[in-house]
């Protein structure tokens, strides 16, 4: 649909709007404002913004419209007095575009609060006109009451906006739930764009925090990645008969993006973080942090202030890791074919080599990103010699973090008979590593364990939601912990059949702890052949952490905390302004003919 077309459609559509639901006449009377303000973002409200509490001559069923500066809002709320009175967090209730021409408003209102999205300028004037239409029921009549009033306000000016020369911006809440401050976490989104709106994205989109006493902006480092657009355009054109098709597109064109940010927020508190886009001068810009990545995939260097990794320059996983504090002593393995850290994704199914991940040489499709928020690499193939198994391996890495987050996937082509089929598994060689600890459910205690003592071959059977475990030498002071994030074991085709799942810890030239998702190898009938079934799907997700280990008698205790912050994210919620473009109806596709189910429906309960 060419651009002038659609303006004029949503032109008429605007006039219809106006004239049907708010047209003047010989019934229009004062509306009493109680308050009416210019605000800043909040967490309730996280956008610049007015918000005005009216009162009603009675308990009414009404519809709203507001203007600035003549032109009207199409981010306009409406609230009972009762939902956004703790400014400090999210709002609970959010009415969409597409609720106007789907559901009417039957609720009574007496004292509303209204709010609407207006990007003001400090100590400009803006005329907000709001109209009321009071209704003896959801549906329009003759007989409605309208109410209007219009109010001038002088924007605050005591706190500077960002740069307009940026035309657009969305708005992110972040809260913390668990108790813990939070400085420098890495924070992801996906966001949505228009084609016309996201040209350059990566030099134009600037991410900054909210101070929620102060109101002041700071900018934050951000990152912009993994754009992909999709550029085709509903076809409104009439039917072979000339009959149309559609008044309204059932999508539009779409760019995303991902946008990596590094945010701070108080424990048990929300914050607003504001993401501006749209500013086809902008400059690239450069931010510095302590992330750097060296050397050629897949065997890159990998160093933040806290730790050096380096991936195996074969198969791109984890080969040794040096926390900076200790750069004597590093973790490593080497002692066993391909001599990695982490080894899996994996399958044994004789007379076929039992394979792992970590036996690429190198994989067949290698992907890495690096930027000042996050570096990425991924990995993935068939896994060596068998084309039944396709398998994934990915990290994350930040800036002044001592974690990485690592991903793993395995997909069964077809069934294939095996007699071991693991993942997370990783090895050190045995004298890097003194003691292992874990949270054991069944005993619901964290047991310390002397590995360095135990018979080699000896197995440590641990639970398979385990939510950490972990290696330290207590000599040289260095733990390296894998917390358990998620794990997902799921089939399309079959469900999953796996033989009594569980994680282990064993030794002999090494030292190692694995997931055992079927492993007759190391049972009492180590050669019977249990199949991995066409369709099925595993998934892990850990962080691994290498630290420094406490003192006296939990020398796990950084894990403990680690742990209660990786399991609790920050909950992130998105919040848009309604472009000019998006209609005022909506029309969906249903797969058979039949009801919609809004046939009658009386939406007049309140």
């Amino acid at each position: 649909m060419k651009k002038p077309v659609f303006y004029l459609f949503t032109l008429c559509l605007l006039l219809f709007f106006v004239n049907s639901n708010f047209a003047k006449g010989d019934k229009n009377k004062e509306l009493k404002i109680n308050s009416l303000e210019l605000g800043y973002p909040c967490p309730a409200i996280p956008f610049y913004h007015f918000i005005t509490e009216i009162e009603l001559p009675q308990p009414s069923i009404i519809e709203v419209e507001a203007a600035v500066n003549g032109k009207v809002l199409r981010f306009t709320n409406l609230h009972r007095a009762d939902e956004i009175t703790d400014l400090s967090r999210p709002a609970l209730s959010h009415r969409t575009p597409s609720a106007y021409g789907l559901s009417q408003d039957g609720t009574l209102y007496r004292k509303p609060h209204i709010v609407g999205w207006i990007k003001w300028v400090p100590g400009e004037k803006y005329e907000i006109n709001i109209k009321i239409r009071v209704k003896k029921n959801v549906h329009a009549s003759k007989d409605d009451v309208f109410l209007s009033s219009t109010k001038t306000l002088t924007a605050p000016s005591g706190v500077s906006v960002f740069d307009k020369s940026w035309k657009n911006y969305k708005s992110i809440v972040l809260s913390e739930s668990a108790g813990l401050d939070r400085k420098g976490e890495p924070v992801e989104v996906l966001l949505p764009f228009y084609p016309d709106e996201a040209v350059h994205l990566t030099r134009e989109i600037r991410v900054v925090s909210v101070d929620p006493v102060t109101h002041e902006l700071t900018e934050v480092p951000s990152q912009v990645y993994d754009i992909m657009k999709f550029l085709e355009e509903d076809d409104l054109n009439p039917d072979a008969n000339g009959n149309p098709t559609r008044e309204t597109p059932l999508w539009m064109p779409t760019v995303t993006a991902r946008v990596a940010f590094l945010a701070d927020v108080p424990a048990k508190s929300s914050k607003v973080y504001l993401i501006y886009y749209n500013n086809e001068d902008a400059l690239a810009k450069m931010y510095k942090t302590d992330l750097r990545v060296q050397g050629e995939a897949p065997g890159l260097r990998i160093d933040n202030s806290l730790y050096s990794i380096v991936l195996h320059p074969d198969s791109g996983h984890l080969d040794q890791v040096t926390l900076k504090s200790k750069p004597d002593t590093p973790l490593f393995h080497r002692m066993e074919t391909n001599g990695a850290i982490h080894w899996n994704p994996g399958i044994y199914s004789p007379p076929t080599p039992w394979t792992h991940t970590a036996d690429w040489k190198p994989p067949a499709n290698v992907k890495f990103m690096s930027g000042p928020v996050i570096a990425s690499t991924e990995v993935w193939d068939n896994l060596r010699e068998i084309p039944e198994v396709d398998a994934s391996v990915r990290y994350d890495f930040y800036p002044g973090l001592p974690y990485f987050i690592s991903t793993t996937t395995m997909r069964i082509n077809n069934i294939i008979e095996c007699i071991a089929l693991r993942n997370a598994e990783i090895v050190f060689k045995r004298e890097l590593i003194t003691n292992a600890a874990w949270y054991d459910a069944v005993r619901d205690s964290v047991i310390v364990y002397d590995v360095a003592g135990m018979p080699e071959l000896t197995d440590l059977l641990i639970e398979d939601d385990v939510p950490w475990i972990t290696f330290f030498n207590k000599d040289t002071g260095i733990g390296f912990c894998g917390i358990q994030l998620n794990y997902v074991n799921t089939g399309l085709e079959s469900k999953s059949r796996l033989l009594n799942p569980y994680l282990y810890i064993t030794g002999g030239p090494w030292i190692y702890w694995a997931r055992a998702l079927s492993l007759t190898f190391q049972s009492s009938n180590m050669q019977q052949m249990i199949p991995a079934m066409k369709g099925n799907f595993f998934a892990e997700k850990w962080a691994y952490l290498t630290y420094e280990i406490a003192e006296g008698e939990k020398p796990y205790a950084p894990v403990v905390e680690w742990q209660k912050r990786l399991t609790n994210p920050l909950r992130i919620r998105l919040v848009e302004e309604v472009d000019e473009r998006v209609s005022r109806t909506v029309h969906e596709i249903f797969i058979d003919e039949g009801k919609s189910g809004w046939e009658n429906r009386d939406t007049s309960k309140h």
